[in-house]
């Protein structure tokens, strides 16, 4: 069983203090059953707190992977990354959810979601369970409180920019899939307050202020303990929001973004041999270990939840296949979950070349590319993650994973300096093009998948990131960066709701705000369309 040094299931400090900001939909428990000076007495429980804000990416409740700590959510529906996954790659030409009934599915992945759509509150929720929990560690942490308790430690300096890491990371979050927040801080009482309504320029200040005062308080790029936050990841998103700067703000930044990638690659991470080896159970260990920038740990025994890689590896598995063996899952896994949509495997299918790439993980026999929902029969599936090991082993259970889910890995950072050059945004030419070409040596096992540098445009980026980063929880934002999205410039099946796919209007490009958070919080208003 892999070690997860970050999972302490004794977090009661950070977890009740923090429940109680009225609109983040928490169910609430009373903050005087343990008090802060009970808990808060060293620097390893310090740690233990800490623990609780990384926790919740991973679990939906601290008691078992069927509770939730979000009132009115079931345990897949408000767990982290499950929600990212559904809002960012449900949502677009990668993948289909076979059971739409099922509350909110059909919604997000027809691009019709309204405001009453729990998938959405599901994601601003959690988030805002985050923040509220990172403010409950930066509030127990000051130097005033260490010096109280009698805590003297350096080592809380480092804790603390990882909790304004973690904060701005679901800020960062909400920016991107909603524009707009209310503002909690460290310095608010705690309380039913209702915070003031952030737009999204003013989010991506926040989030970009929280980063660089973090940033020189830890560790230099993966010379950390593994799953914990270090400078690269705090660089790893600050290239995003730069990258993604002119969506956001209305202003270009991809010179910030170039110099921000220069800095992750400059750091000591390095490509992983095997691609595949990025998306198994021992990813930890295998070397991917070294390409994954920040991982959201999993394991099978002790991180148990519904979400995570486990409903992807448990939702990949065929319903007439019932290959989770091969996945080290049970044979049938979720019931042919998940079916990935024709235009996404026309990347790798359309043509023969991409027969010989490692990351084609597509399963066609005795399948139609063409999709009827209901019929989980119909359209092909894809096996990129996997519940073994790089040795052929099985993870620890059958059900819960212990693949760990690469929120941010090395060859998104060689991609996003492609980008950012391509857009104006300096570096260099050969530089860049290097960089793509190792990540196809790596796919192809050699140079045959090289490309030239009149090759390397903007219009084979958003396809090559597509084959590299796919179910990563990073379409959805691509496709708006590259102005497919909404209109009618692209379509793909289901987009916009019938089956052959129409266009989205402009205003989806941001989610409404759910209108449990708009009823408990009166500083928050809709987003136009709504």
């Amino acid at each position: 069983m892999k070690l997860k040094h970050y999972i302490v299931i004794t977090l009661i400090g950070s977890w009740l203090l923090a429940s109680c900001e009225s609109d983040l939909d928490v169910e609430l428990r009373d903050p005087n059953i343990t008090l802060a000076d009970e808990i808060y007495t060293s620097e390893e429980a310090y740690k233990q707190a800490l623990a609780g804000v990384y926790a919740n990416l991973s679990l939906s409740s601290i008691t078992d992977p069927g509770g939730t700590n979000i009132g009115g959510l079931d345990a897949g529906t408000g767990q982290y990354m499950r929600g990212l996954f559904n809002l960012q790659n449900l949502a677009t030409d990668e993948v289909i959810w076979t059971f739409e009934n099922d509350p909110g599915l059909r919604g997000v992945q027809r691009n019709t979601a309204s405001a009453e759509n729990v998938l959405l509150r599901g994601v601003f929720s959690r988030a805002m369970f985050s923040v509220a929990l990172s403010n409950e560690f930066l509030r127990q942490s000051t130097p005033e409180l260490l010096q109280s308790r009698g805590i003297s430690s350096s080592e809380i300096t480092t804790y603390r920019a990882e909790a304004k890491t973690l904060k701005a990371l679901s800020y960062y979050h909400l920016m991107d899939l909603f524009g707009k927040a209310p503002f909690y801080d460290e310095t608010m009482e705690v309380g039913f307050i209702q915070g003031e309504e952030l737009s999204r320029v003013e989010l991506f200040t926040l989030v970009e202020n929280l980063l660089l005062e973090a940033l020189d308080d830890l560790p230099p790029g993966n010379t950390g303990e593994y799953g914990r936050i270090d400078q690269g990841v705090v660089n790893t998103i600050l290239a995003k929001i730069y990258l993604n700067s002119e969506v956001y703000t209305g202003t270009p930044r991809y010179t910030e973004a170039l110099s921000r990638c220069e800095d992750v690659i400059n750091a000591s991470y390095s490509l992983t041999d095997n691609y595949l080896f990025n998306f198994m159970a021992d990813n930890d260990t295998n070397g991917a270990q070294n390409e994954i920038i920040f991982p959201v740990t999993n394991d099978g025994q002790t991180t148990q939840n519904f979400g995570g890689t486990t409903i992807l590896i448990q939702g990949q598995v065929g319903a007439q296949e019932q290959n989770g063996e091969s996945l080290g899952v049970n044979p049938g896994g979720f019931g042919g979950l998940f079916r990935v949509r024709p235009e996404f495997a026309n990347l790798f299918l359309n043509n023969t070349l991409f027969e010989n790439d490692e990351r084609n993980t597509l399963i066609t026999e005795n399948r139609t590319a063409s999709i009827d929902i209901p019929n989980a029969n119909t359209g092909y599936i894809i096996t990129k993650y996997s519940n073994r090991t790089s040795t052929g082993g099985f993870g620890a259970d059958r059900t819960f994973t212990d693949t760990d889910f690469p929120m941010f890995r090395l060859a998104d950072v060689y991609l996003m300096y492609a980008e950012a050059h391509l857009r104006g945004g300096g570096g260099d030419a050969t530089t860049a093009l290097g960089y793509i070409n190792a990540l196809r040596e790596r796919a192809f096992g050699n140079n045959s998948g090289n490309i030239s540098a009149g090759e390397l445009t903007l219009n084979f980026l958003i396809e090559e990131r597509a084959r590299e980063l796919y179910w990563e929880s990073h379409r959805r934002q691509d496709l708006i960066r590259f102005g497919f999205y909404t209109g009618n410039q692209y379509i793909w099946a289901y987009k916009g709701g019938p089956a052959a796919g129409t266009s989205v209007d402009g205003f989806r490009a941001i989610y409404p705000i759910p209108v449990a958070s708009l009823a408990t919080n009166q500083n928050l208003t809709q987003n136009p369309g709504y």
